[in-house]
């Protein structure tokens, strides 16, 4: 295994980044969860705005974490590792690409009453911004878990991780449910997936990555030894062709 420490630091601290914005985000949407008179309406007002904010850093994050678990990862599940990347890299840039409209213009377009702006840019379904969150974090998250899971056996902590993640990408597809059946209650399940979930399965791996020693790649060092004098060089292979030739 070749886990430098810039992989080992940069692991630990995306990690140890999604563990505190998760709960902040974990505690931001039951607090806007519970401002709502029905369980139709969608978050707004502060709460709105403070998850949208918080969704950058986090999706930004999962990637630099699963540049470490392909770092961190045997090399017989590099191909896995390298998949789950793939996938947490499409994941952030679409979600990021969605959010950084939704707060840069989303209001000022609801706020000019242009029509159909709903069917665009709100978290009202059906609305396309909407559909493309739910393909960043319902599919690619819940396949970039899948394939990362395979990396980690035989401990019981690699295991555990394993299974988590293993977990949140079920949960996480299985919102899907949702979209199928046009009840978006049912995409709460996708949202225990990587919004409970993978704060766990970062912390775990904060403590497996501080528990893995870093490999440093510097190789051998050359010592060079003092040349011997002339003299002495003359004496040294005078008797070694003496010994080499004894008559």
């Amino acid at each position: 295994m070749d886990f430098s420490l810039s992989a080992r630091r940069l692991g630990i601290s995306a990690a140890a980044g999604i563990v505190l914005l998760g709960l902040g985000y974990a505690v931001t949407l039951i607090l806007g969860l519970l401002s709502l008179q029905s369980p139709q309406q969608p978050i707004g007002g502060w709460y709105f705005s403070i998850l949208e904010l918080l969704i950058l850093p986090i999706a930004l994050s999962a990637v630099v974490l699963m540049v470490a678990v392909h770092a961190w990862a045997p090399p017989g599940a590099k191909a896995y590792s390298l998949t789950a990347l793939v996938f947490m890299g499409l994941l952030s840039g679409l979600t990021c690409s969605v959010h950084f409209v939704i707060l840069t213009v989303g209001r000022q377009i609801a706020s000019a009453d242009l029509a159909r702006s709903a069917l665009f840019l709100s978290f009202k379904w059906p609305s396309v911004a909407y559909a493309l969150d739910i393909v960043a974090w319902d599919v690619f998250f819940g396949l970039a878990m899948l394939f990362a899971a395979p990396v980690f056996s035989g401990g019981r902590l690699a295991t555990s991780i394993r299974i988590l993640m293993i977990t949140s990408g079920v949960l996480a597809l299985a919102g899907l449910s949702g979209v199928v059946v046009g009840d978006m209650q049912l995409r709460m399940i996708g949202v225990i997936g990587y919004a409970a979930m993978f704060p766990v399965v970062a912390l775990l791996l904060a403590i497996l990555f501080m528990r893995t020693e870093a490999v440093t790649n510097s190789g051998p060092r050359t010592v060079r030894l003092p040349r011997e004098p002339r003299s002495l060089r003359r004496n040294t292979r005078r008797r070694r062709s003496q010994r080499a030739d004894p008559a």
